[in-house]
């Protein structure tokens, strides 16, 4: 296995227009915001991390990391990916800001089996791909970038055309939690109060993220 430079990309996007317009990343769980929790994660895993964002009050906001905007006029996930893609040197463990409980033995793991297989690694849940959640060498850019110049912003359809991509199925997801709450993500406050009940130790369904959602 080739150990490449590795960053973590955390990818700070979306209208948030279910959230009422708040940054929703920036809403505290258990005393801690959600991007917080999100950077600490990466924190061991990779060489460095940045945020992938486009608002100057989110950089402010998160001043200790080196944040970048998007790279290209298109809104959506593939975007963020592409910019995560472009600043990264070797490789990239993507994140996405609002997943509360993402867990640094999947990410590490996720890094692991890329570097072993030389291609990106995408984990599965029981809904589907999980894109923002993942690993991918930085020649995926190239792929990237035929997409969006196709007009195309679909992450499942960026999945589907990775062909060396290793696909790690929920089974072996589960071995590092639930995948329901690893890959949670904060779509509305109702998911918010939701992932808070969570964390203080009440049971509390929390939507799994849809990769045909990004």
């Amino acid at each position: 296995m080739v150990e490449r430079h590795c960053s973590g990309a955390v990818l700070a996007g979306g209208a948030n227009a279910r959230f009422g317009g708040a940054p929703k990343g920036l809403s505290a769980i258990d005393g801690r915001r959600v991007v917080d929790r999100v950077l600490d994660a990466l924190a061991n895993v990779v060489d460095e991390r940045f945020l992938i964002t486009n608002d100057p009050a989110i950089r402010s906001a998160v001043s200790n990391v080196v944040a970048y905007g998007d790279e290209r006029p298109e809104r959506g996930g593939l975007v963020g990916l592409h910019s995560a893609l472009s600043h990264c040197r070797e490789a990239v463990v993507v994140v996405a800001w609002d997943m509360p409980f993402v867990s640094a033995s999947l990410l590490s793991h996720l890094r692991a089996l890329g570097e072993r297989a030389g291609a990106a690694a995408i984990p599965m849940s029981p809904s589907g791909p999980e894109p923002l959640c993942a690993y991918y060498p930085r020649a995926t850019l190239a792929a990237v970038e035929r997409q969006l110049e196709a007009g195309d912003l679909r992450l499942s359809r960026l999945v589907g055309s990775l062909a060396t991509a290793v696909l790690v199925p929920p089974d072996a997801i589960a071995h590092f939690g639930p995948p329901e709450l690893l890959f949670a993500n904060l779509n509305a406050p109702a998911d918010l109060a939701a992932a808070r009940a969570r964390a203080g130790g009440t049971p509390h369904p929390i939507p799994v993220s849809l990769a045909e959602q990004q």
